[in-house]
């Protein structure tokens, strides 16, 4: 007769196992993801971050630290709404690259992606901001957040851009595979402080690479893409948080202006933006993946409202939202939400389809295109960053 096994011995086993199917996990992360983890800043690179007003001791850190609340982000996935995605996938307006060679009437049109990917016309130049054409938002292509819908446009089909522009380094703003295929254009990136160390690794020659810190800029032509200041953070995989910067960018045309928020709580130097670089035609601020346990990592639509004032914005265009699942709110919620407080602060807005090409001048009637589901209001669930007057 075979001594009985005590639960402690098999719960030790358990553990056990569970151990290591961890490491074997963990292990075939690293393997597969290590070169899309990036590459740390060599000598030269790092004494000019280490130069920047914004590195202190080991990192970079926001004048307006950021507030986090770990028991809240636990409990918020079991408060989560059940339509944190999509159940089909949403209206997509397929890019006919006809229409992108057909200069804009105005002189400014923008052609929304989806998430935080906007190309931007404008007086003649083309931005692409925080391009991501991956499945997934990771290092792995096995793991991770994936996308509701196939890219619009393929690169191939993009017109020549003057400047592909990145405002951080997490996965989905910065993606190896899509910066790798933009390699093979002539276009220059314009990056923050530390991020260029990424780009060479992975195949951008230097001299197409522009890494600015705040209040910096680059001209391409007759615009200029300014480096303004942001509030969020960076890092690729767990020792290397803070060690590249964040940014917003203005993007100053002959004629027009615009400004791109990347990922941002509120700050109050948004007012000072908008004092030197406004007023924008057009300000392109995230309004998605919010949550009150990361107030100050993203600044939620009603947040988002305010900020346009802030800025001296005309038209507001919601971005970082409607691709991916990041957060626990319904995922039409930040169109709602976004709608909802434009209306009461009497902000025009743009609410396109992925795909779909808008000249903020001449704009169509706001509609909605995502389907009528429950969502929690500005009121019931609001954010508000900290340490903001």
């Amino acid at each position: 007769m075979k001594p009985k096994t005590s639960w402690k011995r098999r719960l030790a086993r358990v553990a056990l196992g569970l151990f290591g199917l961890f490491v074997v996990v963990a292990g075939a992360a690293l393997l597969s993801g290590w070169r899309a983890f990036g590459r740390s800043a060599e000598a030269a690179r790092q004494e000019r971050i280490e130069r920047s007003p914004q590195w202190h001791g080991d990192h970079f850190e926001n004048p307006q630290p950021l507030v986090n609340d770990g028991v809240r982000m636990l409990t918020g996935l079991f408060a989560a709404s059940p339509h944190t995605s999509p159940d089909d996938a949403p209206p997509v307006e397929k890019v006919d690259p006809n229409r992108l060679r057909t200069p804009p009437a105005s002189g400014l049109r923008v052609t929304w992606l989806g998430h935080a990917s906007v190309l931007v016309e404008i007086d003649g130049h083309r931005v692409l901001t925080d391009p991501v054409w991956s499945h997934r938002a990771s290092p792995v292509p096995w793991l991770g957040p994936t996308r509701w819908y196939d890219p619009s446009i393929a690169l191939a089909d993009l017109p020549p851009l003057d400047a592909v522009v990145v405002s951080h380094d997490h996965y989905d703003h910065l993606d190896m595979a899509t910066i790798q295929a933009l390699a093979a254009t002539k276009t220059k990136f314009v990056v923050p402080l530390g991020v260029g160390a990424h780009l060479e690794y992975w195949g951008i020659p230097l001299e197409r690479i522009v890494e600015l810190d705040w209040w910096e800029k680059a001209s391409f032509g007759t615009l200029q893409i300014v480096s303004t200041p942001a509030r969020h953070a960076s890092g690729r995989h767990l020792f290397d948080q803070g060690a590249t910067l964040w940014s917003s960018y203005a993007f100053l045309g002959e004629k027009h202006r615009v400004w791109f928020s990347g990922d941002t709580g509120l700050f109050p130097a948004m007012k000072e933006i908008g004092e030197r670089f406004g007023p924008f035609d057009l300000t392109m601020i995230e309004t998605g993946q919010y949550h009150q346990a990361w107030p100050d990592w993203h600044i939620g639509p009603e947040q988002a409202v305010r900020a346009h004032g802030m800025l001296r914005g005309n038209v507001l265009l919601p971005i970082h939202w409607g691709l991916f699942t990041l957060a626990y709110h319904g995922w039409t919620e930040p169109g709602e939400r976004a709608l909802a407080a434009a209306e009461a602060a009497e902000v025009p807005i743009l609410l396109p389809k992925p795909g779909q090409s808008i000249e903020p001048a001449s704009p169509p009637a706001t509609a909605r295109w995502w389907p009528s589901l429950p969502w929690t209001n500005g009121t019931d669930d609001p954010i508000v960053s900290t340490k903001v007057n």
